[in-house]
């Protein structure tokens, strides 16, 4: 992936071959007036880094592969699958007021993604079909989403997923759904990782495979 050797504008910056705003961006300011999101979206989180490097080093993706995001945020994830491996991919999140976020940095990229406003636990086994990879990042930081995801993950099988991929820092809620979803399913690693773009970070990956693939 080449790498751009002069960014186009202040605030900002390149990682893993695609255009990120930082918070001080003019963009960022202005959409601030407008839109408050909640639930921790209000600014790119470094596990999503975790993710892309991930994807450099395996063959997840491929190519034109159908991607949902969990929790997409700003969808720094989104823009990379999108833009590395010409994914077509849904950003969802339960807060709506990130989406004119994500769509600036989908838009700086030059990419498309699509996006859609539920909570998990309302994502139906017709709605996951349409996907073969789910991902998420940064989205397992309250208790009740340990429950709440290892539901999620059982019945995105069910519908035909066949991988699934959470990148974390390693906080505990995260770690109890490694280790339910480590004792139920044979084909699932929880992997050290860390991102050296745009900087240095250390965290986890568990990735899950659909048994019936």
């Amino acid at each position: 992936m080449p790498l751009l050797q002069e960014l186009p504008e202040n605030n900002i910056f390149q990682a893993y071959g695609i255009l990120l705003l930082k918070n001080n961006h003019r963009f960022v300011r202005k959409l601030k007036k407008y839109y408050t999101p909640s639930i921790h979206g209000h600014k790119t989180w470094n596990s999503s880094f975790l993710l892309m490097d991930y994807f450099l080093h395996n063959e997840t993706l491929g190519h034109r592969k159908t991607i949902m995001e969990l929790g997409c945020g700003w969808g720094p994830a989104s823009i990379f699958c999108a833009q590395h491996a010409d994914a077509k991919v849904t950003g969802v999140d339960r807060d709506d007021e990130v989406f004119p976020y994500l769509e600036v940095q989908a838009a700086l990229n030059e990419v498309e993604i699509k996006t859609k406003q539920a909570s998990f636990e309302k994502i139906t086994k017709k709605q996951f079909s349409e996907f073969d990879i789910l991902i998420g990042a940064d989205i397992c930081f309250w208790d009740k989403l340990t429950k709440i995801h290892y539901n999620l993950i059982n019945r995105a099988f069910k519908a035909g997923v066949k991988e699934i991929i959470i990148a974390d820092p390693g906080r505990e809620p995260f770690y109890e759904l490694a280790e339910k979803c480590l004792d139920k399913y044979k084909d699932c690693d929880l992997l050290d990782w860390y991102a050296t773009e745009p900087e240095h970070f250390e965290g986890e990956i568990l990735v899950i495979r659909n048994p019936d693939y």
